[in-house]
C-alpha cells in the first residue's frame, strides 16, 4: 500500500489576504484630488477595482502602465511615463500615488528614478506631487501595503516645518462609517485632526447626479504638508509597524506621537477619548458618557447570550486583536483568532486575555495563529468546536459548509450590500458589534434546538420515528449525484459492469467485439462472458472490497436487450442483496420500445443510448448491418429502421422517469458535420446529457483504415453542442467488465471470479526489450499520448525483469494540443531508440505509423505489464 505523499511547499491553499497593492490604493483614496496608477499588467488594476467597487460601491479608478512582455524584458519606465501623461491630461490630479506590482518589483524597476526623469522631460507637471510606494505582492498582504502608502506618504511630501495647533492622526484599516465616528470624536473635543487617510467620503459619499472622476473629499495635500509641524500625532493601531508614521514624524521632525488599539470595546474606547480629554485639555462630554453607560447596559442585556458563544475571528491583525478583546468582555469565548498576514505580535496581546476568560468558562484548547488560510482556519474551526465567525464575507463558503453564522466585518465584504457603512469603533459602534453577534448566536439555538433535543434523547431510541421515505425525485437526484459517467464529479464513486450480454444485433461500422480478449481497454471488449449467477458473485465479491461502489452497469460486450433474459435475470438477482444499489443500461435502442417499461419495473434509473444520427441516410452509413424481428437491413432501411426505434425508445424512456444519456460516435466524413443536429433532437426529447466520442479504428473493422476526428476537432464540436445542451468530456471508453473509478480501474486486478484458461506462453529464445506506458508500475494503463515517463522491461527466454525507467515529455497535453505537435512524437520515439516494442493501454493511429516504421511493434493491451510483456514477446 503506498503511503501518502504530501506536498512539501510552503503556499497558501486560500489566503485569508489580498496583495499589497490593494491596501495602498485604499490609503491613497483617502486623499482628495489624488489618483493611482499601479505599475503593472492591467490585470493587477482590474483586480484591485473589483474588489474596492463591490466593498464600498462606488466608482473606482486606478490606472496601469499596462505593463508588456516587451516592458517586462526591457524595462516599463516608457510604459510608466505615458501612463503618468495620460492620467494628467485626462484626470488632472494634484496627487499621483504610484504603486509597484509584483512584475515590477521582480525586474527592479527603479520607480522614484523613472518619476524624477518623467519631471525632467516635463517640468509643466512640476506642481503635481507624485509619491512612490513599493508593493510588490509576494512582501505582504493588502494590510501591509496600506502601511506602506502612508510611509510613502508623509514621507514624500516636502513638510512645512512651522509649528501649528494640528494632531495628526493615523489610523489602521477601518470602514468610511468608522472614519466619520473618528471624525466626530476629534470635533466633539475641539481638536484639528489631520486625518490619514480620510475615506470617509470619496469611499461612501453621498449621491450626486454628476461623476466626479477624482476623489474630490479627503485629506488634502496642504493639511499633508502641516503634519511636520503638528503637535501631536496619534497611531491607531495595536502593532508597531516598520512603516510606522508616528515614528517618521518624531525622528524627523520632533512630533511626539502616542500609539493606541482602535477604540474598540469598552476600555480600549475608554483609553481613546481619556487621551483625547488630555489633548484638548478637555472634559469627556455628558453624550459620550450617556453613550458608555448605554454600552454597559447592552453587556449586560446579552451577557446570557454571549456566554455560549465559542467564536472564529480572522482577518487584518487589528481587526482580530480589536474584536477579541471586545469579546473577551462581552463574555465570548474565541477559540479560533486567524489572522491572514504576518504578526507575530498578535499572539503575545491576546493571549493573556484569552487565557483569563479561557479559565472561567473551563475551556481548555484554543488557537492563535498569523499567515494563516482559509483552508487552515476551516479545520481549526472544527477542531475546536465554534459556533460563529466574526471576519470578512471570503470566509462566507465555511460558513455555508459548517452551517454557522458569519458576522461581517472587514475587507472585503462582497455578499452584502453596505460593507463600506458597517461600524466598530467607539462605544455606539461596539454595541452594533455586539448585538449583531449575541442575536446571531440567538438564531443559531431558535432554529436548531430542536434538531438538537431529537439527537439528544429520542434519535436511536424506541419512540424515534423513521425518516421520511424519499420522493422518486430524490432518488433520482442521489443516484445522479453518486453516478460517475453522468456527473463529473462523482469521481470518487465506483461502478461495475458486468459483461453477460455477448449477442448483438446489430454490426457497427467501427466495432469488432473480441469477448476473449484481455488486451484491449475500449467498449465491446471483455476477458471472459458471465451468466447471471457468476456476475452477482462478482458484484458482491467486488462490493466487500470496494465500499464506493454504487452503480451496476451492462454495457454489452454485445447488445444488452438482444440478451434480455441474461439482463433481467441479473438485476433481479442483485436487487435481492442491494436494494439502494443504482442500475445502469447502455444499448444500441434498436429494441428500446420493446423493453422500456420493463427497464422501469425492474429499477434501471440510467440509460445510455448510441445514437449516431437522427438522418436515416447517415445512421445507415454507420452499420454494415441490422437484424431486427428476424431479417437483416442495411444502407437506408437499417437507418431509418434505427433512428425510428430509438426516438421511440428514449420518449418511453423519459415517460417513465429515466435519465437519458446520449452517446454519439463521430466518424469523419461521415456524421462529424451532423452532430449538432443529433444533440439538438435529442435535447428536444428531454434527454440529460450528450457524450460526443471520438471514432477509435479498430482492426478489422469497416471503418478500420478511417482516420478518426483530431481532439482538437472534437473539441470544437463539444464546444458548439455546449450551447445546446450539457456535455460530457470525463469519457474513459470503457470495457465491457470495467470495475473501479473511471480514474482507477481494477478490473485487471480484481480478475479471479471467474475460472479462465490462460494459454501457455512458449518462451522466446532471444533478448527483447520493451517500454511500458504505465501510471502505476503494476497495470499497463496510460494511453501512449498521456505517458510522462515509460517503464523499461527486458524479456528473455521466458523471464520479463525491469530495467529502468525514461521521461519523455507528454505528446498529448489537452484538447487543443494531443495529436498537433509533430516535433514532440519525434522526441518521444527518440526517447525509446533500442527498445522492440512500445506497450501501451491505446496507441494512436499516426504513432503506432511512426513506430512500425522504425522497427518497434505498437502493442494496445490492458493488462499486468508481466503478462503484457510475455505475449507481446510471443507476437514477435
Amino acid at each position: 500500500m503506498k503511503s501518502e505523499v504530501k506536498p512539501l511547499v510552503n503556499l497558501n491553499i486560500n489566503p485569508c489576504k489580498m496583495c499589497m497593492p490593494m491596501g495602498s490604493a485604499t490609503a491613497f483614496y483617502g486623499l482628495k484630488n489624488c489618483m493611482t496608477i499601479l505599475h503593472g499588467s492591467q490585470g493587477c488594476a482590474t483586480y484591485i477595482r473589483r474588489h474596492m467597487a463591490t466593498h464600498y460601491n462606488e466608482p473606482v479608478d486606478i490606472a496601469s502602465s499596462s505593463l508588456t512582455e516587451q516592458g517586462t524584458v526591457y524595462g516599463g519606465s516608457e510604459n510608466l511615463k505615458k501612463g503618468l501623461k495620460n492620467l494628467i491630461e485626462l484626470y488632472h490630479p494634484e496627487i499621483i500615488g504610484v504603486m509597484t506590482t509584483c512584475l515590477a518589483e521582480t525586474i527592479g524597476e527603479d520607480v522614484p528614478g523613472i518619476l524624477q526623469s518623467f519631471l525632467e522631460e516635463n517640468p509643466g507637471y512640476e506642481d503635481i506631487t507624485l509619491i512612490p510606494c513599493h508593493s510588490p505582492g509576494y512582501s505582504g498582504s493588502q494590510y501591509e501595503g496600506y502601511f506602506a502608502a502612508l510611509s510613502a506618504i508623509v514621507s514624500s511630501i516636502k513638510m512645512e516645518t512651522e509649528k501649528n495647533h494640528l494632531v495628526n492622526v493615523i489610523t489602521a484599516p477601518i470602514s468610511p462609517a468608522d472614519t466619520r465616528y473618528l471624525k466626530r470624536m476629534f470635533s466633539l473635543f475641539g481638536i484639528d485632526a489631520v486625518l490619514l487617510p480620510d475615506l470617509s467620503d470619496n469611499l461612501d459619499g453621498a449621491h450626486d447626479p454628476s461623476y466626479n472622476r477624482l476623489p474630490h473629499e479627503g485629506t488634502d495635500l496642504a493639511q499633508l504638508k502641516q503634519m511636520g509641524g503638528a503637535r501631536f500625532t496619534l497611531e491607531l493601531t495595536a502593532f508597531h509597524h516598520k512603516n510606522s508614521v508616528g515614528e517618521y514624524l518624531s525622528e524627523t521632525y520632533g512630533v511626539p506621537y502616542e500609539r493606541l488599539p482602535l477604540p474598540v470595546g469598552l476600555r480600549d474606547t475608554d483609553a481613546f477619548l481619556n487621551t483625547l480629554s488630555h489633548i484638548s485639555g478637555k472634559e469627556i462630554p455628558d453624550e459620550l458618557k450617556k453613550e458608555r453607560g448605554r454600552y454597559l447596559d447592552a453587556m449586560i442585556d446579552s451577557h446570557k447570550y454571549h456566554s455560549s458563544g465559542r467564536a472564529a475571528v480572522f482577518g487584518e491583525p487589528d481587526l482580530v486583536y480589536s474584536t477579541v478583546r471586545m469579546m473577551c468582555e462581552c463574555g465570548v469565548m474565541p477559540v479560533v483568532c486567524a489572522a491572514g498576514s504576518a504578526s507575530p505580535e498578535l499572539d503575545g496581546l491576546i493571549r493573556p486575555e484569552i487565557s483569563d476568560l479561557a479559565g472561567l468558562y473551563l475551556v481548555d484548547e484554543y488557537k492563535i495563529a498569523d499567515k494563516a488560510d482559509f483552508k487552515d482556519i476551516e479545520e481549526m474551526i472544527v477542531t475546536y468546536k465554534a459556533n460563529i465567525l466574526a471576519g470578512s464575507s471570503d470566509g462566507r463558503r465555511i460558513a455555508e459548509d459548517l452551517h454557522l453564522p458569519l458576522v461581517r466585518r472587514g475587507f472585503p465584504i462582497h455578499d452584502h450590500v453596505g460593507g463600506q457603512r458597517l461600524k466598530m469603533l467607539g462605544y455606539e459602534g461596539s454595541v452594533e458589534y455586539m448585538d449583531e453577534i449575541a442575536n446571531q448566536l440567538i438564531d443559531t439555538v431558535e432554529t436548531t434546538f430542536r434538531e438538537t433535543l431529537y439527537d439528544t434523547y429520542y434519535k436511536g431510541t424506541a419512540i424515534d420515528q423513521k425518516k421520511e421515505p424519499e420522493s422518486a425525485e430524490e432518488i433520482m437526484k442521489r443516484k445522479t449525484k453518486e453516478h460517475p459517467c453522468y456527473n463529473c464529479q462523482a469521481h470518487q464513486f465506483a461502478r461495475i459492469h458486468l459483461p453477460v450480454a455477448p449477442a448483438c444485433n446489430v454490426q457497427c461500422g467501427y466495432c469488432v467485439r473480441k469477448f476473449d480478449c484481455p488486451n484491449e481497454s475500449r467498449p465491446g471488449v471483455t476477458s471472459s462472458i458471465l451468466t447471471p449467477e457468476e456476475a452477482l458473485n462478482r458484484y458482491l465479491s467486488v462490493k466487500e472490497k470496494m465500499p464506493n461502489l454504487t452503480v451496476v452497469g451492462i454495457a454489452g460486450p454485445g447488445e444488452a436487450l438482444e440478451n434480455w433474459e441474461n439482463v433481467r435475470n441479473v438485476f433481479e438477482l442483485i436487487r435481492k442483496q442491494d436494494p439502494n444499489v443504482t442500475f445502469c443500461l447502455s444499448t444500441n435502442g434498436l429494441k428500446l420500445p420493446q423493453y422500456a417499461l420493463e427497464l422501469k419495473e425492474l429499477g434501471v434509473s440510467h440509460v445510455t443510448v448510441t445514437m449516431n444520427a437522427v438522418d436515416p441516410h447517415i445512421s445507415g452509413q454507420m452499420y454494415q448491418y441490422i437484424r431486427y424481428m428476424g431479417r437483416e437491413y442495411t444502407g437506408d432501411a437499417a437507418g431509418a429502421l434505427m433512428v425510428a426505434n430509438q426516438i421511440a425508445g428514449i420518449r418511453q424512456l423519459i415517460a417513465n422517469g429515466i435519465l437519458v444519456k446520449v452517446n454519439i460516435v463521430t466518424v469523419k466524413g461521415i456524421n462529424d458535420s451532423h452532430v449538432p443536429e443529433v444533440v439538438k433532437t435529442v435535447k428536444s426529447l428531454g434527454c440529460f446529457i450528450t457524450n460526443i466520442m471520438q471514432m477509435i479504428p479498430v482492426k478489422g473493422s469497416a471503418l478500420e483504415h478511417v482516420e478518426p476526428v483530431s481532439n482538437k476537432q472534437l473539441n470544437e464540436i463539444r464546444k458548439q453542442c455546449e450551447e445546446i445542451m450539457p456535455q460530457m468530456y470525463h469519457c474513459q471508453h470503457c470495457r465491457a467488465d470495467a470495475v473501479g473509478t473511471l480514474t482507477d480501474d481494477k478490473s485487471i486486478q480484481l480478475k479471479g471470479f471467474v475460472a479462465e484458461e490462460r494459454p501457455v506462453l512458449v518462451p522466446v529464445s532471444k533478448s527483447l526489450r520493451f517500454a511500458v506506458a504505465s501510471k502505476s508500475g503494476v497495470v499497463v494503463d496510460t494511453h501512449f499520448g498521456h505517458a510522462k515517463e515509460f517503464y523499461l522491461y527486458d524479456y528473455r527466454n521466458g523471464e520479463v525483469r525491469f530495467a529502468g525507467k525514461r521521461s519523455v515529455e507528454q505528446y498529448c497535453q489537452g484538447e487543443e494540443e494531443c495529436g498537433e505537435k509533430e516535433d514532440k512524437i519525434e522526441r518521444i520515439i527518440a526517447a525509446l531508440n533500442g527498445c522492440s516494442g512500445v506497450i501501451a493501454m491505446r496507441i494512436g493511429m499516426e504513432p503506432a505509423k511512426k513506430l512500425t516504421k522504425l522497427g518497434i511493434k505498437p502493442v494496445n493491451t490492458y493488462d499486468m505489464i508481466e503478462d503484457a510483456v510475455k505475449k507481446a514477446a510471443e507476437a514477435m
